[in-house]
């Protein structure tokens, strides 16, 4: 007899000795017939463990034994009408579902998904090839979904209750996770988790999937190694990260690097590479440590260059300042829809870190530190792809002046199978800065410009 038929039997025996009326509608029960059974084991588990489970101490072979002693007593003591092979595969399940990540853990494993959405305990999304999908998976309740976000958090010593109902985080492999529980989050516990590749991409994946063309690329390599500052610009989910993570490995190895990031998220290769990563306040309030700080204390630390994973608030000043003042060849990334918004969005970050001055000064500032803006954009068949290489010229007036040396072809049509058909062209406009790269030995063949005649009408903006 099937396992489904034998709950049905049980079932119909408790409604019985209950006074019951029998189930008549067969799709009244589970459509997993292992999944109330499961579900009342996952509750007995976590009243009986409590804070256990989370416990650093604890090694996870350590845990797993513990999970799986106490749930067979469970299991036996509720005396569902299992055989010995159901009954260890349960075990198993629940066992995988609490030291694990629940119903993401699959995804988690999935080389092809890139990001994971938990819009809640019955609604989850993944995106593959930039493009999202809806998943048959759930959690069993929201208490479930909010039991995996307390242990994710827990393992990075981070907290969420209802005093701090918002937090960043990262999983061993260095996904970086958000999440959010009510009351911020209506309809109850919401996670995303962003992740990334065990073997960091290189400079030819890139190219392979892209993103870049050589020409592009021998271009922007040239410029890292002549030690210009430069800011990678774009939405959510472009790959700026990723792109930064290959700019940097073409820093060279004698250098000593120092990375600035709000959740680690850099794969660097060099030899000589200081990590530092931020830090919320403790339940004191206490003991918080800004990115901004790190910046500072970064200018005591001899740093040949400066990686800040991302500008998004008062330390953008700092970092201005470091780059005016011998730290030349930083990198950073920032939220922005163009490169001219990219510089209007700097100037913005600067003022809010209360410093009384006026907005030219600002401009200048940044006119003179930033060389160079490359734009990464995902388009609608999902790609991701650099559309804009900017050089940041200097000042007219009270402008920040900008010229594009590459850029995207939007107007090309899509292929037969609907992927983005245009390409990454040269404008024609030979950047002020190779004579800054020339100084470090870096001499670019002139055709990786392109030609007078493919200069674009908006080749140089002011506005």
């Amino acid at each position: 007899m099937k396992l489904s038929e034998r709950l049905k039997i049980t079932e119909a025996a408790e409604r019985a000795a209950e006074g019951l009326s029998p189930v008549k509608n067969a799709d009244l029960l589970p459509s997993d017939p292992l999944a109330d059974i499961k579900h009342r084991a996952q509750g007995a588990l976590f009243d009986r463990l409590g804070s256990r489970l989370y416990d650093s101490s604890i090694t996870k072979k350590q845990l797993n034994v513990f999970v799986r002693e106490e749930l067979t007593k469970i299991i036996e003591a509720g005396g569902a009408p299992l055989k010995e092979d159901e009954r260890q595969s349960l075990v198993s399940a629940i066992s995988e579902d609490i030291i694990g990540y629940g119903p993401v853990q699959p995804f988690l494993s999935d080389t092809s998904v890139t990001e994971i959405m938990v819009n809640g305990d019955d609604s989850i999304f993944v995106e593959r090839d930039g493009l999202l999908h809806l998943t048959e998976s759930r959690f069993s309740s929201p208490e479930h979904l909010r039991r995996v976000i307390e242990r994710i958090v827990a393992q990075v010593g981070r907290r969420i209750d209802e005093s701090t109902p918002m937090v960043d985080a990262r999983l061993q492999d260095g996904s970086r996770v958000n999440a959010v529980i009510p009351p911020l989050s209506v309809d109850g516990p919401v996670l995303t988790i962003r992740k990334f590749s065990k073997e960091p991409l290189t400079i030819e994946n890139l190219i392979e999937y892209g993103t870049l063309n050589p020409q592009a690329t021998e271009l922007i390599q040239a410029c890292v190694e002549g030690r210009l500052n430069i800011i990678i610009s774009g939405g959510t989910g472009t790959g700026k990260t990723t792109l930064l993570n290959v700019l940097s490995s073409f820093i060279p190895e004698d250098q000593r690097i120092v990375t600035i990031e709000d959740a680690v998220e850099l794969q660097l290769n060099q030899r000589h590479v200081v990590r530092l990563e931020s830090r919320p306040p403790n339940l004191e309030d206490k003991g918080e440590v800004k990115i901004r700080d790190l910046v500072r204390n970064s200018l005591r630390m001899r740093p040949d260059r400066i990686v800040v994973g991302e500008v998004r608030g008062e330390e953008a000043l700092d970092m201005l300042q470091a780059m005016n003042t011998g730290h030349e060849g930083s990198l950073s990334t920032v939220h922005a829809n163009s490169p001219r918004d990219a510089i209007s969005r700097i100037e913005t970050m600067v003022l809010m870190a209360g410093m009384d001055l006026p907005v030219r000064a600002i401009r200048e500032q940044a006119s003179s530190a930033i060389h160079l803006i490359i734009h990464l954009t995902r388009l609608k068949d999902g790609s991701r792809r650099v559309t804009d290489i900017t050089e940041v010229v200097g000042m007219e007036g009270e402008v920040v002046t900008l010229q594009n040396i590459y850029e995207f072809d939007f107007k090309a049509e899509s292929d037969g199978e609907g992927k983005a058909a245009g390409q990454l062209r040269p404008t024609g406009i030979r950047p002020q800065f190779t004579d800054m790269l020339e100084t470090h030995g870096i001499e670019l063949p002139t055709g990786i410009f392109g030609t007078p005649e493919l200069v674009l009408a908006k080749g140089k903006t002011g506005k």
